[in-house]
C-alpha cells in the first residue's frame, strides 16, 4: 500500500527528531497545521511542501508524489438520526458510488468526531434531527475541512432557501435515489477522485 502524505511527513519529522511544535516554529505556521497534514485532514500547498523538504532534509519529489491522493476509496459520511432511513440511504449510496468508503451515523457528534480524525470528501446530512440541525453540522464540518462537499437530505423543500447560506453544494429531496445521487456527484464544488462523473482531482474537465 502506498504511504500517505501524512504518514510520510510524520515519519520524516520523527526521524529528524522534531516535535510538531518545533517543525511548526521552523515553518512559521501553527502546530495545528502540522497535525492536520499528518492526519490527512488537509494538504499543504506546493510552496509549503518545498519548505517542508528543506526542513526535513528529504527529497521534495518524494513529498510531492505522496501529496497526490492515491486512496482507493473516497470517504463519504451519511448522517440521519433515524436508523431505518440511514440503513436504506446507505444502500442507495453504495449502489450510486460503488467505489466509495461510506460511514453512517445517527448521532451528529459522532459524525463530527469522525471528520476530525479522517478526511471526509463528501457528507450527506439530514437537515432536521430533533434539537440538532444539519445546517449547523455542515458549518462544523466545513470548519474542520473547507473542502468537504456537503449535500443535504430532507423531505421539506422549504429548507433549500436556508441550505445555500451554509456553504453546502447540493440539496436532495427524500426519498433518496441512485439517479438523484449521481446527478449531485457531477455538481460537486470540490471534485473527488474516484467518484463516477467526478474523476478530476484539480477541478479541470
Amino acid at each position: 500500500m502506498r504511504v500517505s502524505f501524512g504518514e510520510l511527513l510524520r515519519q520524516k519529522r520523527i526521524e529528524k527528531g522534531l516535535s510538531q511544535q518545533q517543525l511548526a516554529d521552523r515553518l512559521y505556521v501553527e502546530r495545528s497545521s502540522i497535525a492536520s497534514w499528518e492526519t490527512g485532514r488537509r494538504l499543504p500547498n506546493a510552496l509549503m511542501i518545498s519548505q517542508l523538504s528543506a526542513q526535513l532534509g528529504t527529497d521534495v519529489a518524494e513529498l510531492m508524489v505522496a501529496s497526490e491522493r492515491y486512496e482507493e476509496s473516497p470517504r463519504v459520511i451519511l448522517l440521519d438520526d433515524e436508523k431505518i432511513i440511514l440503513n436504506g440511504c446507505i444502500l442507495v449510496l453504495s449502489e450510486a458510488m460503488p467505489g466509495a468508503n461510506i460511514s453512517g451515523f445517527t448521532v451528529p457528534s459522532q459524525a463530527v468526531a469522525f471528520a476530525r480524525e479522517h478526511q471526509v470528501d463528501l457528507a450527506f446530512l439530514d437537515i432536521e434531527m430533533g434539537r440538532v440541525s444539519g445546517l449547523d453540522i455542515c458549518r462544523q464540518l466545513l470548519d474542520i475541512n473547507p473542502r468537504t462537499n456537503v449535500i443535504y437530505l430532507t423531505a421539506y423543500r422549504d429548507y433549500s432557501f436556508d441550505a445555500w447560506d451554509t456553504g453546502a453544494c447540493g440539496f436532495i429531496l427524500k426519498p433518496l435515489s441512485v439517479k438523484k445521487v449521481q446527478r449531485q456527484i457531477g455538481r460537486l464544488r470540490y471534485p473527488v477522485y474516484g467518484l463516477e462523473g467526478n474523476k478530476k482531482k484539480d477541478g479541470s474537465s
